[in-house]
């Protein structure tokens, strides 16, 4: 801490990159505040993809044995679930073992089966927590740490989590520090499915492909996912000759770059994607996954709707017939694709990162 001494802090949280991003976000902001990385640690789960980016960010991080949810009925789902939570109750006791070593002066959580474990552990030690929810609609998690007594940061205003500090989202630095600069010649419609892909997107660009063909007002970039992307290629490569220019990769190893490209971005809610797009400023059409928790995608997608910075368009309805009369309708109007990213800056918290390294700072003096 830059004044008072430093803090060690512990960040718990993962499985997916929406957790682990702002986490490390947050890990950089604290270091640039004063703090010690080697007096900081991350707790995370094997399965998660925390075990492989923390170390490789110069983090030092335990590992819990974890395991999700099988949603579904039957017995195979059931003997699964029963394993799962007696994974997660001998994940939680080694965090509490954990934290009786390091004895930190605040836990932070950011999401995932980690974060759970951590905070329950952290709150049966009477050790403060802050909780970092990074979606429209809260968790249960969180819901449940604030009642335990745990402070909330939150990325939208108005989410119902009692004395919540608006904070934003992390983001990485590269992509804060992004200015947009669409790519010159025919408008670049960017669609991401996630890292994971997405096999809804995949059919709804490839099918822009064939009912643009012939036209060379409009190019496509199709993130499709590793476990999609040569199936994509192999379809695309069977369309018309002739069909609108199309890129096809795997995995976007540099969204900013995207980012500053794209005349608009296609994809899914998810909280991270949703930061970036905003502090960014990127005008997007949002299709939200119907099989999020608590259907939080559409609550984020209808935030952004809401202040005017992006299109809903629900899963359902996302076929290549309705995205291209919408693509058609913004892409033929550039004033209001730039009024969109302007509504979209406004959601927008580039300083999220410090923001939230403020808040863990007083919840730690406060102990």
């Amino acid at each position: 801490m830059t004044a008072g001494g430093p803090v060690e802090v512990v960040l718990a949280g993962g499985g997916t990159g929406g957790h682990v991003t702002p986490a490390l976000a947050l890990a950089e902001a604290l270091v640039a505040r004063g703090h010690d990385a080697d007096r900081l640690r991350f707790i995370g789960a094997r399965r998660g993809i925390e075990a492989r980016v923390v170390p490789a960010a110069g983090y030092r991080i335990e590992l819990l044995g974890l395991r999700g949810l099988r949603h579904g009925g039957g017995p195979r789902a059931w003997v699964a679930n029963v394993g799962a939570i007696a994974a997660a109750s001998v994940a939680t006791l080694q965090a509490w073992r954990l934290l009786g070593r390091w004895r930190p002066r605040v836990v932070v959580g950011t999401g995932g089966y980690a974060s759970a474990a951590a905070v329950l552990a952290a709150r049966t030690r009477r050790i403060p927590v802050v909780v970092h929810e990074q979606n429209a609609a809260p968790g249960v998690v969180n819901r449940i740490a604030v009642r335990l007594g745990a402070r909330a940061a939150v990325a939208f205003p108005g989410t119902p989590l009692p004395g919540a500090v608006l904070t934003g989202n992390p983001v990485r630095a590269a992509v804060a520090a992004v200015v947009r600069r669409p790519a010159p010649g025919p408008p670049l419609v960017a669609v991401v499915g996630g890292s994971l892909g997405s096999a809804r997107l995949n059919d709804a660009a490839l099918g822009l492909a064939h009912l643009w063909a012939g036209r060379r007002d409009r190019r496509l970039h199709l993130v499709a996912g590793a476990r999609y992307v040569a199936e994509c290629r192999r379809r695309l490569a069977a369309l018309p000759v002739g069909a609108v220019p199309v890129e096809i990769v795997g995995y976007e190893d540099h969204m900013e770059d995207l980012y500053r490209r794209a005349a608009v971005v296609v994809c899914r809610a998810g909280a991270l994607t949703v930061a970036e797009l905003c502090v960014v400023g990127v005008p997007s059409v949002l299709v939200p996954w119907p099989g999020a928790a608590g259907n939080h995608q559409r609550a984020n997608a209808a935030a952004v709707a809401g202040a005017g910075g992006g299109v809903l368009l629900e899963d359902a309805d996302c076929d290549a017939t309705r995205l291209a009369a919408l693509l058609d309708a913004l892409l033929d109007d550039p004033d209001r694709l730039a009024r969109m990213g302007a509504a979209a800056r406004t959601l927008g918290h580039p300083d999220a990162a410090e923001r939230l390294a403020a808040l863990t700072e007083e919840v730690a003096r406060a102990a």
